[in-house]
């Protein structure tokens, strides 16, 4: 008897503690939530201000990454707690209700209902921490930031700064600016090369081509020299160089003692060890003193040649490629008030693998075509798309495209006709790119036949490239057999 009064007391205590904490987590989870809106604010009014400066310190730039890391990461908690109750929301909608069921966040998934408002508080109240904390330890780096002075001004809507400038690469992009103005002590001779590493269109060339758009450094060279697109194992570099694009031209300066070159050299492979000495050599006799190398590669085999230490670019973090995409895609509208499409975009950022061609083009796909049911079909699309890969070719759609492997998708209009992209390619703002975009062939009534390119993106900053992909369409044998049956 003892026994049973004692399991039926602890029974009691465990509801009742149960109902407490419920009860205490529907007051504090709108107060939490009060308190990380408030702190976001801040933090995106200190980054703002900053990023429109131009700051020369590397330990600010540092700090100004961990807070904008810590910024991203809250946005992204506070849109999950915002926006992940909403498949429940639409059970009478099939088209919704079928495409919505599969969108669970990722860190809510395996929470029992009953624990899940405890791990949605403890998730909030973490991200308001640390974020606080952060904001606080800036306090000395808000008071600094008046001396250093304005590059541009903000514009009055977010996504027009995004769509038009460089995302996430603000740091990287000083960091370059600094090695390219140091200027070494008289009788320095050593030729100095900085080389930049990152997976592919991971933004080598947008950091480039922005450096080098920079009022300072155009001032600093009297020319700005391009050597792009070869990957120069069996080439003369010596005599190749003589065809490099001129990206920018000092005239002042090449009539000064003060003439410096700036070469970038962007390779599509690995470069032969042979041919580089062999450039630099070159380079050395008739290169005034001061010039400086930018080198850009897949490879982490260019490190060596490098007497910087490199410059290693990463993808996005989730949770600022969220914030990327969220901009992008609702443009001046408040995400807040249209929470259904809002669910499905995180869920379709995710399947994206933090591309910003892939984003851009999304994100004007769903831009243009603002209705619930279609969006719901474009993540039902892509999550099918991703699982046929996957079983039937071995991979992830997007790692094949960088692994230069053919990749089988298929028209949302008629999934029959099977889409083989074979390969794709950058090409400059000055060259032709194909009429047709990748929209108008997955998602559009254009239907080609055969061999065929297609405009993936065209981008709006700087290089400008185009990115055109070649394919062809397949259609299954359909009829042929229903023939030969009949025949039979």
């Amino acid at each position: 008897m003892d026994l049973i009064i004692s399991a039926l007391l602890g029974e009691a205590i465990t509801r009742s503690i149960s109902f407490v904490v419920s009860k205490s987590s529907k007051q504090k989870v709108p107060d939490v939530e009060d308190s990380l809106k408030r702190v976001l604010l801040r933090a995106q009014v200190i980054i703002d201000e900053a990023t429109g400066r131009g700051i020369t310190n590397q330990a600010m730039l540092q700090q100004l990454g961990m807070l904008g890391d810590a910024m991203h990461q809250g946005n992204y908690i506070l849109d999950t707690f915002r926006y992940q109750s909403h498949d429940l929301e639409d059970g009478k909608d099939s088209v919704v209700s079928h495409s919505l069921s599969l969108c669970k966040i990722n860190f809510l998934r395996g929470v029992s209902s009953s624990n899940r408002k405890t791990e949605i508080l403890e998730q909030l109240q973490y991200a308001v921490d640390n974020l606080s904390s952060m904001v606080i330890d800036v306090k000395e780096l808000v008071g600094f930031l008046t001396s250093y002075p304005r590059m541009y001004r903000q514009p009055y809507s977010m996504h027009l700064l995004l769509s038009n400038c460089m995302f996430g690469r603000q740091m990287e992009a000083h960091l370059v600016i600094s090695f390219l103005l140091n200027t070494q002590p008289r009788g320095f001779e050593e030729l100095e090369v900085l080389p930049i590493v990152g997976p592919y269109e991971v933004g080598k060339s947008t950091l480039v081509s922005h450096v080098c758009k920079d009022e300072r450094v155009r001032d600093h060279f009297s020319e700005i020299l391009l050597l792009s697109g070869h990957d120069f194992t069996n080439y003369d570099l010596a005599t190749h160089s003589r065809g490099c694009e001129v990206e920018h031209q000092n005239h002042l300066l090449n009539a000064n003692k003060d003439r410096r070159l700036l070469f970038v050299v962007e390779l599509a492979g690995d470069l032969n060890e042979d041919a580089w000495n062999k450039w630099c050599s070159c380079y050395k006799q008739h290169v005034p003193k001061g010039s400086k190398i930018i080198v850009t590669s897949r490879s982490d085999k260019i490190i060596k040649f490098g007497t910087a230490p490199p410059l290693h670019l990463k993808y996005l973090s989730r949770e600022a490629y969220w914030y990327f995409f969220k901009t992008l895609t609702f443009g001046s509208m408040d995400a807040e008030m249209h929470p259904r499409f809002a669910h499905v975009s995180m869920e379709i950022a995710r399947l994206l693998s933090v591309c910003f061609i892939r984003a851009n083009f999304m994100a004007s796909l769903l831009r243009n075509n603002f209705d619930i049911h279609f969006w719901c079909k474009v993540l039902t699309f892509l999550r099918w798309v991703i699982h046929k890969n996957v079983s039937k070719y071995g991979g992830h759609p997007f790692d094949l495209i960088n692994q230069k492997r053919p990749v089988h998708l298929w028209r949302m209009a008629a999934p029959s006709d099977e889409l083989v992209l074979h390969s794709r390619f950058q090409r400059s703002s000055s060259e032709e790119v194909p009429k047709i975009s990748i929209q108008d062939v997955l998602y559009g009534n254009v239907k080609p036949h055969g061999k065929f390119e297609f405009l993936s993106w065209k981008s709006r900053i700087p290089p400008y490239y185009g990115y055109v992909t070649s394919c062809e369409i397949r259609q299954q044998k359909i009829a042929a057999t229903k023939r030969k049956r009949s025949t039979k």
